[in-house]
């Protein structure tokens, strides 16, 4: 019945921001892939009441995926579910291949939580040491743990505060931190859990420069949780939740097209305003390729 093995080890990070000066437009649509995570009935039950409502989803591999809905409608959840620490799962839930949790994904996926996930009384670059030489222990794999070290402080653009101790930077720059521990083994998927709250323009920007940078010259999937509507037109792909519920699932254009509106924002409403009639639209939702 069930495709699912939780696990409680918890990949590194939290929010962050990134380098980057090109602006943002609509994202290039990079070339298909297979699915990086696919859902099939998936149900979360906590304290007697559903929190997920069994979802049927697809996330293609080398794209930007947002998960937006309202605060309190389940992204969290869904979020540590695919990371594999989220208890009381039923369904399917396969992620690279492999069931949601299987230890042989550890290394392959990098998770990002709301809070930073560093030490205040380290330095940045002590931060990264510690967590590469979990990933990767003993003296026989010292210089690739140097080497991913360097890259990930160059990757968040932090080269020059990376001898300052984690507690005397930033809101946004100790965010760029977590971003650089769940990059350091270069996972094939990123889980961002909220990345851009209570950060800048300027910072929102780079951040989501960085991001695309990410999967356009790695191939990396990233699934990014945001309840900011503008941030959907930064996506490839969408996921729209309602209280436990995929509500829709595809372009931001597609999406706009399909509601005959002029925003991600208004095809959310709309979407809303229909599933409380108990009319939803059929929406299909792209397969798994």
């Amino acid at each position: 019945m069930m495709n699912y093995e939780p696990e409680g080890a918890r990949a590194a990070a939290a929010p962050a921001g990134g380098p980057g000066e090109t602006s943002l437009g609509p994202p290039a649509e990079p070339p298909p892939g297979p699915a990086a995570v696919t859902a099939h009935a998936l149900t979360v039950v906590r304290g007697g009441r559903s929190v997920l409502r069994d979802l049927h989803f697809a996330v293609p591999r080398g794209r930007i995926t947002g998960l937006l809905g309202p605060s309190g409608c389940g992204k969290s959840t869904l979020m540590r579910a695919v990371v594999g620490t989220q208890a009381k799962v039923t369904g399917t839930l396969t992620v690279l291949g492999r069931p949601a949790g299987a230890p042989a994904l550890r290394p392959l996926v990098g998770y990002v939580t709301q809070a930073p996930s560093v030490y205040d009384d380290l330095t940045v670059r002590q931060n990264l040491d510690y967590f590469a030489a979990v990933l990767q222990p003993g003296r026989a794999h010292r210089a690739d743990r140097a080497a991913a070290v360097e890259r990930a402080i160059t990757d968040v653009a932090l080269t020059s505060h990376a001898d300052v101790l984690a507690g005397r930077l930033s809101g946004g720059q100790r965010s760029r931190v977590s971003l650089a521990v769940a990059l350091l083994g270069t996972p094939e998927l990123l889980v961002l859990d909220e990345p851009t709250v209570g950060l800048d323009p300027v910072l929102r920007r780079d951040l989501w420069n960085l991001f695309h940078a990410i999967a356009a010259e790695r191939g990396t999937t990233l699934l990014v949780s945001s309840h900011v509507m503008d941030e959907a037109e930064r996506c490839h792909n969408l996921l729209l939740m309602r209280e436990g519920r995929i509500l829709a699932e595809d372009t931001p254009a597609a999406l706009r097209a399909r509601t005959g509106t002029a925003t991600v924002e208004d095809a959310f409403l709309t979407l809303v305003d229909e599933a409380d009639l108990g009319d939803s639209p059929k929406i299909p939702r792209k397969a798994a390729r």
